[in-house]
């Protein structure tokens, strides 16, 4: 079908070093589907990766195993290979803006100083292809990205990205049939029902107990005089 997501590429670093850091969201994602679809993985020396076909309708699925800043050359190979246009290539891929538990879809756009996508772009000659993003969160400090995506996340942090993981393969099928903005609309629309469904934290003052003030003592009136020492005073 003219359309159709025809590759799915997911992004990552080989070896057991980086199997569980924040970087390998697109392999994490990709080994799943795999593994739900019930195919098998293969590394393919000609491309460089880890590679599988879908078995009823012949979408590659592809890990490429030369580590991140050159993912393209399995991409360049299979699309030159197999004639696949940009627009039938899904990425998968971390993102860096996106919380963990975030998961977003798009045509085209920017690397964002990603490499993986940096590498493929340069390869394929053109930014036009499908990217489905998985948040990861960011470290708040542009110094300290490098190291942050190559850190395990957090038990929290990866049962959000788990569940994000989840929710971007119930939408592949809709994608590898060529419904893309079938895909993205069933993708985005349940982002837009966790935002609202998220509990908005209210900001609460810390309550402060007050005693009351002690009263102040009346002033003391002078003991009454005679009446004639009240009038005239008293007489030194």
């Amino acid at each position: 079908m003219p359309g159709a997501i025809r590759l799915v590429v997911g992004l990552g670093n080989p070896g057991k070093e980086y199997e569980r850091t924040r970087h390998n969201a697109g392999f994490w994602l990709v080994e799943r589907y795999a593994q739900q679809s019930g195919v098998a993985l293969r590394k393919d020396g000609k491309y460089q990766a880890l590679v599988g076909r879908m078995p009823n309708n012949g979408a590659w699925l592809v890990l490429p195993q030369g580590f991140m800043n050159a993912s393209g050359h399995a991409v360049q190979m299979l699309a030159g290979f197999f004639k696949i246009p940009a627009a039938e290539i899904l990425v998968v891929h971390d993102e860096l803006d996106f919380s963990p538990g975030t998961a977003k879809m798009k045509l085209g756009g920017g690397i964002a100083g990603h490499n993986g996508l940096r590498d493929i772009s340069h390869r394929l000659g053109t930014h036009d292809y499908w990217r489905l993003r998985l948040g990861i969160g960011h470290p708040g400090d542009k110094d300290r990205v490098a190291d942050y995506v190559l850190q395990k996340p957090s038990a929290e942090d990866r049962a959000d990205i788990d569940e994000a993981i989840g929710r971007s393969i119930e939408i592949l099928p809709l994608c590898l049939a060529g419904d893309l903005q079938g895909a993205m609309q069933k993708l985005h629309s349940v982002e837009k029902e966790k935002k609202k469904e998220a509990p908005v934290e209210k900001k609460v003052e810390p309550k402060v107990e007050t005693k009351p003030e002690p009263k102040k003592p009346e002033p003391e009136k002078p003991a009454a005089k005679g009446l004639f020492g009240s009038l005239f005073g008293k007489k030194k």
